[in-house]
């Protein structure tokens, strides 16, 4: 299971990450620097990560509030990707697309400290377990049942 929480952890975290990465790409395409075929094309491909925590979230037993947030974290991120095809129709709907930006950046970090928590239980219950009390003799001591 704490193999579960690691890579729930990872991927939580890249996604943070990858959001970071798309705002920079935005930056580029609208300071000049480049066009903002890299941020589009980036962001279809970090549209579907937050499918990984959501499947991942069953095996890391990550509980139902975690599972709430990587499918609310999905939803935003597949709105995200539809704001911007309404510019012509509904440009002020489409404005909304960095507002969201923004609710999938909370979503992520709140997911990534969900994760971050997980690991940190998994590698708690892998050192809690103490061993025996030694003797002076350096013997273990028998437990009481």
């Amino acid at each position: 299971m704490q193999i579960w929480r690691y890579l729930f952890l990872a991927v939580a975290v890249l996604f943070v990450v990858g959001v970071v990465v798309q705002v920079f790409l935005a930056g580029v395409g609208l300071f000049g620097a480049g066009d903002m075929a890299g941020h589009v094309d980036f962001g279809y491909l970090l549209s579907v990560v937050p499918l990984l925590p959501l499947l991942l979230a069953w095996p890391a037993r990550a509980g139902r509030r975690t599972v709430t947030l990587c499918a609310a974290l999905l939803v935003a991120t597949q709105v995200q990707t539809f704001l911007p095809l309404l510019r012509d129709d509904a440009p002020l709907v489409a404005a909304l697309h960095p507002v969201n930006a923004l609710l999938v950046f909370g979503l992520g970090l709140m997911v990534a400290r969900r994760g971050l928590a997980l690991a940190r239980m998994a590698g708690e219950t892998q050192t809690s377990v103490s061993p025996a009390p030694l003797t002076p003799s350096g013997r273990p001591t028998a437990t009481p049942d």
